[in-house]
Order: structure tokens, then sequence, then C-alpha cells
């Protein structure tokens, strides 16, 4: 896929009926749900004065079966064969929309009402098995495109059902129309669905707990045992909660400042859902076909600068009575403003996809689904939150929708940063991206040689002070470097290498209290299963060949049995940041980026571990790359 890109995995049936089976799902939710309004506004399903009513009505019995039901729906999912499980929550779609073809000729608004609650049922468990079945089926390095061509489908899905809810409903004979869309589309949606390939149970022993309120506390219980995982749930839940925000307004904010024509809603939601979609397309190029941390805040710098901006371009647009939306388009003074819908939500999508992809990544497997659960509830959280602050600001404290779209920016910034330094490897992974991806261009070869899971020990030869950078960069599970003293405490770096949780360490006659200290922590690291990586010879090289490895690396193996990964560095010869030529970082750089090159070997049993034949393995890969890699960044 890394050949191809991510639309190449609507090649393979593993994905293409599971993409079609979803997005068909977003769009009849949608159909359903915007048709059920407009009827209720326009169609005289219900009394004038209590159109109000039934609106917000049909809002909260929508979200509602997401508290409900979530933690059920998880573990379901988790114990169940996923295609099936799908094929009998499609089904049960059919049966709804079966019998809102019926009430929409009663014209029953509480039944249809009942039926939009139990779509919303329906909904809830299907989120579950939805993700929770993507890392079954793609492999790590196709987990970010999945996701984005799931984000871009289910946003466009929502956008298509919306407009064509209000096309069906402007034709004569709008309810027959209707009727027969959501029954075909659910049918479709079934069909679909029967060519999804099969998807083993993630824990087919699981003991169900029935009770959905204990349930619940159970299923946030579990989402917080990785502090990574529930915290990126509460970023996820702060984008829905943005989102939430937006779209809701939109309508009040055509009316009352674009014009007031119906089409101009259309064409924010349309702005709106086109941007996260090509946000969410963008991720897998920026992340490099892998989990990318870095691009997240990327994603919510974006995310405020554009809905700040919103604020600032509302106040110079131009605007008639009952403008359409092609005039709206035409008037140049509008296209600012139009930039900044699209770019909010396109960061967004930056924003959310890796997040994502890390929660199905990181959940443990037999618990996945439940996880995912709790992510849906807390989304729906966030979103009533939503609701009810806009209601404080817009109604209560009188706040204009320009300035609620400026105080969501100004907070978007508050939640970034704490989430931040509640979990620094965002920052650290942002920084490794953009040095990555300015002054560097690195390739990887056969990092899959290092294992997913459980303690290693990785060493390479050491080249320059962002040594630890680059590697670190290149791999999804976090590492633990261990590295002299005195570059860990480097100014500029040393934060950097602090979030990183590496492992400072010197000579014994320097300080035997650190020497040792070193050794302890690479101990405990390695029992608790992280990867640590060493640099066997202690210092950069002041030649560009590798210096004599320590026997460092036989004690730490003689305490703590476990593989060996070497691992070849080349291409950072010469580069500021190391000794060519003279001290690191005090020379005038010879060039301002360069091609680096990392290559892991065929890991080494405890048993087999020797300084020597390390440093023959790591000399071996230094010199395959070599040969690849321009003679401008060889040894001289």
């Amino acid at each position: 896929m890394s050949q191809q890109g991510q639309f190449s995995l609507l090649k393979h049936r593993r994905f293409l009926p599971y993409f079609v089976t979803q997005a068909l799902g977003a769009f009849n939710d949608n159909l359903f749900k915007n048709a059920l309004l407009l009827f209720i506004t326009f169609g005289g399903l219900a009394a004038q004065e209590d159109a109000a009513l039934y609106t917000n009505l049909a809002a909260g019995l929508f979200i509602l079966p997401f508290f409900l039901f979530s933690p059920i729906a998880g573990q379901i999912a988790d114990s169940r064969e996923k295609s099936q499980l799908i094929r009998w929550i499609k089904l049960l779609e059919v049966f709804i929309m079966g019998v809102a073809a019926i009430a929409l000729f009663l014209d029953s608004v509480i039944l249809l009402l009942s039926l939009l609650f139990l779509m919303g049922t329906q909904s809830a468990f299907f989120g579950p098995v939805k993700f929770a079945l993507l890392p079954q089926q793609l492999k790590e390095e196709e987990l970010v495109g999945g996701n984005a061509l799931v984000e871009m489908g289910t946003f466009l899905a929502i956008l298509a059902g919306t407009i064509t809810a209000g096309l069906m409903f402007d034709l004569e004979a709008a309810k027959y129309w209707i009727a027969a869309g959501v029954i075909f589309f659910a049918v479709t949606g079934y069909l679909s669905s029967r060519a999804i390939p099969e998807a083993p149970a993630n824990d087919a022993n699981l003991v169900m707990n029935w009770n959905p309120f204990s349930e619940l506390k159970n299923t946030l219980r579990q989402a917080k045992q990785k502090r990574s995982v529930f915290l990126s749930i509460l970023a996820i839940s702060w984008f829905w909660f943005l989102g939430a925000s937006y779209l809701t307004q939109f309508p009040n904010f055509a009316r009352d400042y674009l014009g007031g024509n119906t089409q101009i809603v259309t064409l924010l939601l349309t702005l709106f859902s086109l941007g996260v979609a090509a946000g969410s397309l963008i991720c897998e190029r920026l992340s490099g076909h892998k989990i990318e941390l870095g691009i997240v805040p990327i994603g919510s710098i974006g995310m405020s600068i554009f809905g700040i901006d919103m604020y600032f371009a509302s106040q110079h647009i131009h605007v008639l009575t009952d403008m359409t939306a092609m005039m709206f388009i035409q008037e140049e003074a509008n296209w600012r403003l139009m930039f900044d819908i699209a770019m909010v939500s396109a960061f967004g999508g930056i924003f959310v996809v890796p997040l994502q992809a890390l929660i199905q990544n990181r959940s443990d497997e037999k618990s996945r689904a439940q996880v995912i659960a709790a992510n849906n509830v807390m989304n729906s959280l966030f979103m009533v939150a939503s609701a009810a602050i806009s209601i404080l600001l817009l109604t209560v404290l009188n706040v204009s929708l320009p300035e609620y779209f400026l105080i969501l920016g100004v907070i978007n910034i508050f939640v970034a940063a704490y989430v931040y330094m509640q979990v620094p490897e965002f920052v650290l992974r942002f920084f490794i991206w953009i040095l990555t991806h300015t002054m560097y261009r690195v390739k990887d070869h056969d990092l899959d040689k290092i294992p997913d899971d459980g303690p290693a020990v990785l060493v390479c030869n050491h080249v320059s002070y962002v040594d630890a950078l680059i590697i670190a960069g290149c791999h999804h599970r976090p590492i633990r470097f261990v590295m002299d003293r005195s570059i860990s405490e480097m100014k500029g770096l040393k934060t950097f290498f602090k979030w990183a949780k590496t492992i400072p360490i010197c000579s014994p006659k320097a300080d035997a209290d650190v020497y040792e200290t070193a050794f302890k922590r690479i101990k405990e690291e390695l029992a608790e299963g992280e990867l640590v990586c060493i640099f066997p010879e202690g210092k950069l090289t002041k030649s560009g060949e590798i210096n004599e490895f320590k026997a460092g690396i036989e004690r730490i193996i003689a305490e703590t049995p476990v593989p060996v990964i070497p691992m070849g560095l080349e291409g950072l010869w010469g580069s500021v940041f190391s000794h060519k030529d003279g001290y690191a970082l005090t020379k005038r750089p010879k060039r301002f980026w360069s091609k680096v090159q990392l290559k892991a070997g065929d890991a080494v049993a405890p048993e087999n571990v020797s300084a020597v034949d390390l440093q023959d393995k790591v000399q071996a890969l230094v010199s395959e790359l070599e040969e690849t890699n321009p003679a401008v960044n060889k040894p001289a």
C-alpha cells in the first residue's frame, strides 16, 4: 500500500465491502434523521408551536443510545465474530427502515421518533465493531490510511445524506421517495456487508455484563488503563465537541450573518465535510504510512489559527438578503471565510485520524471494542456538552456567533496544551516530525525486525546528537534511549530527551552512582516490556568510522536476557550535529538537509550477544547503506 497510497485498499475485499457498508450506514442515518426534521419543521408532521420541542427531542433520542448501549455493544463486538455481527446489525437497519416507511404514511411523529431512537441504538452497536475490525483486517502500515478513508467516507456520507434529504423533501410525493430511499440504502448496506471477510472474536470467553450503567463504569476504567489511549479518547471527543459546535450553528450563522438563504447552509456544510475528508486523506502522506503522532499538534494548531480567523473574516464578508450559494461564492470578500471553514475541518481531520489509529493499535486486543465503545460514549458526552455550552454562551450570555467561533479557537489552544502536557509523546514526535521533514529525509529499512511488543535492546552506531530523535521518529513504539549524560543534558535538547525518558549514563570513573543507576533503569524498562536503545560506542564518532563497542551491552543482556537488534544509521556524518570538521554545533553547516537511512538487522539471541559481534553486524549494515547514499554523506 505504501507504494500505491491508501486508495489501493479499495481494491481489496478485506476493506472495500466494509467501507461501502459503513458509508451507506452513515448516509442512511442522516437521510432518515434530516428528512424527519424537515417533515417536523416544514411538512406539518407536528404543530408549529411543537416543532422546536420535537427537533431537540429528535437530536436527544438519536444520541441517547450511545450512552445506554455502547458499553454492552463493546462487549458483544469483542466476544463475537465481527462480519456476522455486522450483518445482524444491518438486518436490524432494514427492519427499522421498513417500519419507518410505514410510519411516514401514518404521519405518526411519535413512532418516527421512536424509530430514530432505534436507529441510534443500531448505530451504537455498529460503532465498536466498525472500528475494532480495522486492526484485524489491515496491516499496521495500512491503519492510518484505512482510518483516513473511513473518516473521509463518513463525513461525505453525512453530507450526502443531509443534502439528499433536502432534495427528496422538495419533490412531489416526497414521502414515497424518502420511504423508498431509506429501505433501498438499508438493503444495499446489508448486501455489501455479506462480502466482509470473517474477523474472529477478540475474546470469545468474555463474560457479558448486561447492566449498562455498571458496564459503562467498567468500560471507562478499561480505557484509562493506558494513559495515552484515554487522553487520545478525550482529544477525539474534543474534536467532536468542536465539530458539533460548528455544524449546529451553521444554520443560524447563515440566517443571521450570510444572507439567510438555505443554500448557504448547504455550502457551509459542504465546505466543512470536504475539509475533513481532505485532511483525513492528507494524513496518510504526512504520516509516512505509519501511526505518526507528530502530526496531531499540526492539526490542533491549524484548527486554532483558522478557527480564530473565522471571527476576523466574518467582519469583512459581503452579503445580500436571500443571497444564493453561487452569489456568495462569487464575492471575493467571502473567500477568506470559506477558506477558514474548510481549513478548520481539514486540520481537524489531520488531528483526529492518527488518534483513532492509536486507540486501535495500543488498546489491549481482548478489550479493543470495549475501549472504542468508551470512545463513543465520551464523544456523545462531549457533543451534548457542546449543545449546553452553546446555549449558555449564545442565549444566556448573548455572545455573537463570530465571537463564539473566536472562543472555540482560543479554548482549543488550552485543551491541546493540556493534552500535550499530559502526554509529552505528542510534542516530542511533533518536533521529530519537523526535524525529519525539513533538515533530513529519512528512509528506513527492515524495521519490522523490531518486535511489535515485548522487551528488546536496540544497538546502533553513534554519528550525531540527533541520532536518538531520528530513530525515535522511524518506529511507532516508544524507545528508551541510553545516552551519554553530557548529550542528554545539552541545552536545547535536554527537554526533548527528558520527554523521551532517556537514561543518562557516564563512565564509572566520572560518576559511579549515575553509571549504576543507568543499568538499574535499563533493567526496569526491559522488565516492563519496553524497547531500550543504546549506542555501545559511548560517544560520537570523530572520524565518521564506528568506534569500538563497549562491553556494557553484555552486562545488560546478562542481567536481563532479551533479543538484541543491531541497527545501522547512515547519512548524518557531515551534518551540523556531527563532529565532522570540528565539534558539533560549532561550525557552519555545509548543507541544510541530508538523506538519512536507518536499517535494522536480524535479532540476536541473548546467549549469542557479544560487543565484538554486534559491532561487526552494525558495521555491515552501515556499509550496505553507504553503497546507496551519495558520497557526500560518507566518512572522508
